[in-house]
């Protein structure tokens, strides 16, 4: 059997603070780029010395982190956490909410303090001043599920009585026999059925065969989306609807 070691590390940067108003080291304090993994809460250690690389202590402070996107858009803000405060540790926990809706990029980050007196003190990145660290988010470990899809538009079938909506891929290929479909429906007292329909031609044509899958009935009540799940491993979807669904179906949204 072959051993493969798999490691457990803290992941600790040295921030340096300059508090005596001199210039601070000329060498960049923050090394590399920071991992943060998609799909699950990531905990940062930090550091807070001084000019001559002693241990800043954190009693009466409060660390401030703030990260930024690709548009310098601020989308992740948290306090830090102490840790031993006579030896400058804290920590910030990214959670996995933190980067549910960002894509995987370079983010911007930077940290400073705030004492009792409300006064702030930044902590730098290199001998030039600049305070801003970088992270790289990544997607890699914990790959997100496909991208809803939002089905907003029907056409009617005149000669039937029906309206359907566009069809969709079922994404045969990434799913198994047991292929799970979730979709959701938005109504505005709408009245009628809706039916999920599939289909495994490979091109969607006009004398296309299709199959019913499920049916939901509402009744124009309902006052939250209604959900939908089923299995099967189709090539295509689509939605048809019994009573005009302008203006009283918002949307479909379809995950695969």
């Amino acid at each position: 059997m072959k051993l493969i070691p798999r490691y457990l590390v803290n992941n600790r940067t040295m921030l340096v603070c300059n508090e005596a108003g001199l210039t601070t080291e000329y060498v960049k304090v923050y090394q590399r780029d920071l991992p943060v993994y998609k799909g699950i809460s990531n905990t940062l250690e930090f550091q807070l010395k001084n000019a001559d690389h002693k241990p800043m202590n954190l009693a009466g402070k409060t660390m401030k982190f703030n990260a930024y996107d690709e548009n310098n858009r601020l989308v992740i803000q948290h306090d830090g956490v102490v840790l031993v405060a006579n030896k400058g540790l804290f920590k910030i926990v990214i959670t996995e909410n933190d980067t549910l809706n960002l894509k995987q990029q370079y983010l911007k980050y930077n940290i400073y303090s705030v004492d009792t007196n409300n006064d702030t003190q930044l902590t730098y990145a290199d001998e030039q001043s600049n305070a801003s660290g970088t992270i790289y988010l990544s997607a890699d470990a914990f790959p997100a599920p496909t991208a809803t899809y939002s089905i907003t538009t029907f056409s009617e079938a005149a000669s039937e009585g029906v309206w359907y909506s566009e069809s969709l891929t079922a994404e045969p290929a990434i799913n198994g026999n047991e292929a799970l479909h979730t979709a959701v429906v938005y109504t505005d007292s709408y009245v009628g059925d809706v039916v999920v329909q599939a289909t495994l031609e490979n091109q969607v044509t006009g004398t296309t065969e299709w199959a019913d899958i499920a049916t939901l009935t509402f009744t124009g009540n309902e006052t939250t989306p209604t959900p939908v799940n089923f299995n099967g491993v189709f090539t295509h979807l689509r939605f048809q609807t019994s009573a005009d669904p302008a203006d009283t179906i918002t949307k479909i949204l379809v995950r695969n």
